[in-house]
């Protein structure tokens, strides 16, 4: 077996059993029987369980990361930024995360989704470094960007808002395929991944536009409840 197709193998069934077992719960030698390999194939390869947690990442990561760069270079040069370019960020945020699973298979966009839910959820301080060291540029670049589009909002109030976002985002991707079969099933249609980013969208950025607790709208330049430090 080629190098190469032996690696593929090894994060193939790596990235599907963390996936669906999480990291604590998905041994090396879960891995390498899926995978058809022995345990010294994967510490040749990768050398450590953390090493192949980051290799998994970095698979989905890289592609998408520099696919996002282009994006926002778009928004950018096209003027599609500050406080009327919500809408535009979030489209290249979802429809690139899609574009970059394309062609791999049918669940690719689902598994990305539920392997970045892990690394929000699951005690993995090694792998947060990774990321941050690897892909804080482009996320800080989208923070920057996201900040511009909701002026209006304080710190705390976008922190939240963000979460609600990420949560609503995760939940909806990383259950596509389900949800799309539940509909198909109750009413006989076809829901693609691109119609339900394109249906995400508006919903995400109506949220980050929102009323506040209180059912009256943020003042530009103020943050929530008038206390909070910008």
């Amino acid at each position: 077996m080629a190098q190469s197709e032996t690696v593929e193998r090894i994060l193939d069934a790596a990235e599907s059993l963390f996936a669906d077992r999480g990291f604590s719960e998905t041994s090396l030698r879960m891995i390498t029987s899926k995978a058809k390999v022995n345990l010294a194939a994967v510490n040749y390869h990768f050398g450590s369980k953390n090493a192949l947690i980051h290799a998994v990442f970095a698979r989905f990561l890289t592609p998408f990361c520099n696919s996002l760069e282009l994006a926002f270079d778009q928004l950018e040069a096209g003027g599609n930024v500050g406080n009327e370019g919500l809408e535009p960020l979030l489209r290249a945020l979802t429809e690139t995360a899609v574009r970059s699973q394309a062609g791999r298979y049918d669940e690719g966009i689902s598994i990305f989704m539920r392997l970045l839910g892990l690394a929000y959820t699951q005690s993995q301080g090694h792998l947060r470094k990774f990321l941050e060291a690897e892909y804080s540029k482009t996320f800080g670049r989208f923070m920057r960007l996201l900040k511009e589009a909701t002026p209006e909002l304080g710190p705390v109030e976008r922190y939240w808002r963000i979460q609600f976002m990420i949560g609503a985002t995760a939940f909806t991707m990383s259950s596509s395929e389900a949800l799309g079969d539940i509909l198909e099933n109750k009413l006989g249609v076809e829901t693609p991944v691109e119609e339900i980013v394109a249906r995400l969208v508006p919903f995400l950025a109506a949220g980050m536009k929102a009323r506040t607790l209180d059912g009256t709208a943020i003042p530009k330049g103020r943050s929530f409840a008038g206390a909070i430090p910008s």
